[in-house]
């Protein structure tokens, strides 16, 4: 099959099940992340044959630090399509050094835009957002929901999704958006929700549930946010956003206590109440009917079926997820 996807922050937990699901279908990717690549347990793409690994070339480069860098490798691997999978993720660290997010989450990728709408070898670009940049939402919304952005981290994103806005208009930028609910799966960094109650229960530490764990998401499986990327870096009208979610909405308590179910622990001996952190919006709903009637996607993966892959994962690597950091790290 054709088709040669260049993946920016392809180190990430979305960008390497990305990297995954595109070797997976026998396209030619190219990887570039800030970092180099970390143990193998939390790259999917590492997972695969070594003949379908051929497909993959890595290269490292820091968007704020070695932009020429990353536009040399482009150039040579003259990708059709590129997905952006880099920004300066975590909302609570956002508000301690918020210039870093919108460093990297606005001024790099400015940059970076203002390069990429240059090339002439570019058919579809595909920006990698978030739904913070709708705040807490009532009801379920669509694409066309106001941003309201509640932290600095949302409020970089927005900056830089209307940053493309106006590049698309101006020049035709070739960009489409997604925004996905919460994904999840094998693979994902260790302080998010699932993986870090899974680790918390096997090594019998206690898990701080903010604000007692009433704020509402859906969380969809990697494998399904993967199909449907794929879909509209190969499909999608340029200037569309595509909200990714499923139809399912659950509490974090409601999860955490599925999880202690799973793993036959008691929840009370797990969880702690802590104070909720600054600006953490209550709820996203998100509509997906427009991936879902443009792309024939649907999400298949339920939540039981893909809480209980990763606690496989953690299972299956224990030895080497038990040497790495729990916690995040900040790298300016």
């Amino acid at each position: 099959m054709s088709g040669r996807i260049a993946i920016i922050g392809s180190n990430s937990f979305s960008g390497a099940s990305f990297a995954q699901h595109c070797l997976a279908q026998g396209r030619a990717v190219l990887g570039a992340s800030r970092s180099a690549e970390p143990a193998s347990c939390f790259l999917p793409y590492r997972w695969l044959s070594a003949e379908k690994q051929q497909n993959f070339t890595f290269v490292q480069a820091d968007l704020n630090h070695d932009l020429n860098g990353l536009m040399a490798a482009l150039e040579k691997f003259q990708p059709d399509s590129v997905v952006n999978f880099a920004a300066q993720g975590m909302v609570a660290q956002s508000w301690l050094t918020p210039e870093h997010w919108y460093q990297t989450n606005v001024v790099a990728n400015v940059l970076f835009h203002d390069r990429l709408r240059k090339a002439s070898w570019l058919k579809k670009y595909v920006h990698v957002g978030t739904p913070e940049v709708y705040g807490s939402t009532s009801g379920v919304i669509d694409e066309s929901a106001p941003f309201n952005p509640s932290t600095p981290y949302a409020a970089s994103r927005a900056a830089c999704d209307l940053h493309l806005r106006t590049f698309f208009n101006q020049y035709q930028f070739p960009v489409t958006w997604t925004r996905a609910a919460n994904v999840y799966g094998p693979g994902q960094q260790l302080y998010r929700i699932i993986p870090r109650t899974i680790l918390s229960i096997k090594l019998g530490q206690k898990l701080q549930l903010h604000g007692g764990g009433h704020s509402v998401r859906s969380f969809i499986h990697i494998d399904d946010v993967a199909a449907a990327t794929l879909a509209i870096a190969e499909k999608a009208k340029a200037g569309q956003c595509y909200h990714l979610s499923t139809d399912r909405f659950v509490s974090i308590r409601e999860l955490v206590e599925m999880i202690c179910g799973m793993m036959n622990a008691d929840f009370s001996k797990v969880a702690e109440v802590t104070a909720d952190r600054p600006g953490k919006d209550a709820a996203y709903q998100l509509d997906s009917a427009r991936a879902r009637c443009e792309l024939a996607w649907n999400a298949r993966v339920s939540l039981e079926e893909g809480v209980r892959q990763t606690i496989a994962w953690v299972d299956e690597h224990f030895d080497e997820i038990r040497r790495q950091p729990f916690d995040y790290i900040h790298k300016p």
